[in-house]
């Protein structure tokens, strides 16, 4: 899903058809570093990631990895990657995912156990891959790649409260400091959850206003984002494993809606 916001952010904020190889090889640099910075988030939350039948089964938990093994994994991957990105795309283009990267294993990795505030920082290391979209095609002060930053980075509120409110009791077992987890009753996660609806909802047909793309892409933008809303909504009111469960997949569904009617409806 990361790699496919940035191909479609490319491909919107590009002024004319982007160079496939080019894109391709923004697109390998840029898994590499993602590879790394998930293997450092698997090193780094080895022992919580163990007292969660959820992550139990992986590798480094369950053994078939050592610590050692894992982190060289992870340093390879990360520079194989920003490496790569260097040679074969362009020294900005590096330094974002680097900066992505930090994001990720040095802000947000660290945050789980600490505060509830991981949720808005983890969701900027989940948005910045389409900022590296448009950096791979020269276009990163470009409108549309702004408007699908703040679409992917309020798009996860309601997604990870959804996961948290699942899993909550796991959560809170490996000591992770989810919303749901500092509050049982479920309110503040639909706080977080409702609250990126909302925002999402005017985010998303921006474009329209801004005449980045057609009327027909803001009618059909509003509408998945009031049923995200909707679904957001009465998680909110009432969390429970069949709200969290329903938003959950109505989260999974509007992401990758709201990027095909980009592709379509853009101006």
């Amino acid at each position: 899903m990361v790699l496919a916001a940035m191909l479609v952010s490319a491909w919107t904020a590009a002024a004319k058809t982007p160079d496939a190889i080019a894109l391709l090889h923004a697109l390998m640099g840029t898994a590499g570093v993602i590879v790394g910075a998930i293997a450092f988030n698997q090193r780094l939350e080895s022992r919580s990631d163990a007292k969660m039948p959820r992550t139990a089964g992986r590798p480094l938990p369950a053994g078939r990895l050592s610590k050692r093994q894992t982190t060289r994994f992870a340093v390879l991957a990360t520079l194989a990657g920003l490496g790569y990105l260097a040679v074969f795309g362009s020294w900005p283009l590096a330094g974002l995912a680097f900066l992505s990267w930090l994001f990720y294993v040095a802000a947000y990795t660290p945050m789980k156990s600490r505060s509830i505030w991981q949720t808005p920082v983890g969701a900027v290391a989940g948005a910045m891959p389409v900022l590296l979209g448009a950096t791979a095609v020269h276009a990163l002060e470009n409108r549309w790649a702004w408007c699908l930053f703040g679409i992917v980075f309020l798009w996860q509120f309601p997604h990870s409260m959804a996961i948290a409110w699942l899993y909550r009791r796991e959560f809170a077992a490996a000591e992770v400091r989810l919303a749901t987890v500092v509050d049982a009753s479920g309110r503040t996660a639909g706080f977080f959850a409702l609250g990126g609806a909302m925002m999402l909802l005017p985010i998303s047909i921006l474009p329209a206003f801004l005449s980045l793309a057609d009327w027909k892409y803001g009618a059909a933008a509003a509408v998945l984002g009031l049923v995200y809303a909707w679904y957001s909504l009465r998680f909110s009111f009432a969390p429970s494993e069949e709200t969290a469960r329903r938003l959950l997949r109505m989260s999974l569904v509007y992401l990758p809606m709201l990027l095909a009617l980009v592709l379509f409806f853009r101006a």
